[in-house]
Parts: C-alpha cells; structure tokens; sequence
C-alpha cells in the first residue's frame, strides 16, 4: 500500500461549515501522518432556474437560437461553479497546511455525492464530513440530506464533524461487545490517531451475560496499545447515558457503530445513529 492509498479524504461543500471539516481533518491527517484531499462534488442535477417556456410559440430558428443561449448559459453557470470552488478549495488548503497537515491536495467531482465518495474509497483510510453543509440555513435540518446515505455506501471510518472543531483531548468509545465495536477497540490501538489521548470504554444499555468479559477485553486490548483506560459499566438507555457522559466528563471524541440494522428495520423502528448525529456536541467517529 503506498502513501497515497492512505489518505484522509474530506468532502466539504461551499459553506461555513467547511472550515470547522477542514481543521478536523488537517488535525487528524498530521496525527496520522497521511495525505489529505479535499473534495468538492457538484451535484450532477442543480436546480435549475425558472424559465418562461415559449417553445410552442416561436418558429424553427428561434427554438435553436433560445437551445443554443441556454445551453451557454448553462456552460456558463458550470464555469462559475468550478471557479468559485476552486478559490474555496484553495483557501482550505492553505488553512490545513497552516494547521500541520502535509501534503494537501484539492479535487472537483461532477456527480451524486455518495456515489463518488464509494468510488473512491479503496484509497482512503478516513473520510471526514460535516454534519451540515450548504442546505442546512435554507433547510433548517439538523442532520444534512446527504449524511446517512454517505454513510451508508461507505466501508471505512467515517469522522462526522459539529458545528465547531476542537483537537479533542479525551476519548470515548461506546461500547457494546458487538464485531463492529470490537473492531473499532482493534483500530485505535492499531492507529497513530488517538496515540496518546485518555481513552474511556462504556458500555451502556442491558448487558448481555459475557459483558464483564467484553469490556475487560477492550480495556486489556487498550492498555497493551499503550492507552491510559476507565472502562465502565452504566445501566440506562445508552444515549442518555453517553450523552451525560460526555457532558459530565468533557470528552472531545465519541466512537461509535454507526447504522448497525437494516435500512427496513430503521423504517419502523428509527435510527439511533440519526438520533445521535442530531443531538451531537462533539465530533463523532463512525465505524461501519
């Protein structure tokens, strides 16, 4: 595997959350001393703009004389897009290259934004995205449109970014004895990105009859990494209890599974991953 098949990718779009994705993922590339990519796709279907249709009210030429202005305007308009992009992309480079991380690259896709993240992600070792993006002041929505689909069609980790980014000082991990989170345990203490941060394990919920062992395990996996380990049990309804946990122990980081059931069973039963994203404070790793 070469450098750069390791790289840190984070798809930012044209708004102020941006810059809070840029400085997670500067951070995080120079604590694992990867490359990092910015990628900006522009949707391959925009709104269009209202336009008065006269086409059964004009001749021949006139039709191919209106097709030909439109089509200008729309090449145009992509030029526009490509260009105010590219002076974006370029202030973000500047702003993660002051922040440590090294090299930085920037690249412009055209097409659906899961999609092209899935293309690409035999090259990337960490994806980084922000919660909310360019829709969220129109919208209002407190989860963006596109993040649980991105996250869905991914297979690598996925750092879900707030509305602020602070290089977080202590870590949670929420725990549950399942092979996603156990490979999540397995990550951190493979990886260079945590090294040296104070590491937390909860598990919350109904236990199951092995979780004395379960959580032993991840604490023993964690100390032999090198990590300085709590792990501990909390009954309750486990995003109350992580989410106080969190407040009351002021932790930087949460890693967590993320869409564990099937799209069908969310249907009826709702997403705790969506749930979680919503009500976040603090930028969130997603294993899947």
């Amino acid at each position: 595997m070469t450098q750069q098949d390791n790289k840190v990718l984070a798809c930012v779009d044209l708004s102020p959350y941006a810059e809070h994705v840029a400085d997670c993922a500067a951070w995080a590339a120079a604590r694992m001393g990867a490359p990092l990519e910015f990628l900006h796709v522009i949707d391959r279907h925009p709104p269009m703009p209202a336009v008065q249709d006269h086409s059964g009210a004009i001749g021949a030429n006139a039709q191919e004389q209106l097709l030909q202005t439109l089509s200008e305007e729309d090449a145009a308009r992509t030029r526009a897009e490509r260009e105010a992009a590219r002076v974006f992309l370029q202030r973000l480079r500047e702003r993660a290259v002051a922040a440590g991380a090294a090299p930085v690259d920037t690249r412009q896709r055209h097409g659906e934004l899961a999609e092209t993240l899935a293309e690409q992600q035999d090259g990337v070792r960490l994806f980084v995205l922000g919660r909310r993006g360019a829709s969220a002041a129109t919208t209002q929505r407190d989860l963006g449109r596109h993040v649980e689909w991105t996250v869905r069609s991914l297979q690598r980790p996925i750092l879900a970014v707030t509305e602020s980014f602070k290089a977080p000082e202590r870590v949670m991990i929420a725990f549950d004895g399942s092979a996603i989170t156990r490979k999540g345990v397995e990550m951190v203490a493979a990886s260079p990105l945590l090294k040296g941060l104070p590491v937390h394990v909860l598990m919350s919920g109904k236990p199951a009859g092995d979780a004395p062992k379960q959580l032993e395990w991840a604490r023993q996996t964690l100390e032999r990494a090198g990590f300085d380990v709590v792990a501990k049990m909390e009954p309750g309804d486990p995003e109350t209890v992580i989410g106080q946990a969190i407040r009351n122990l002021d932790m930087g980081l949460l890693i967590m599974g993320a869409y564990t059931h099937s799209p069908l069973r969310q249907l009826f039963v709702g997403s705790k991953t969506n749930e979680w994203l919503r009500s976040a404070r603090v930028p969130t790793l997603l294993l899947r």
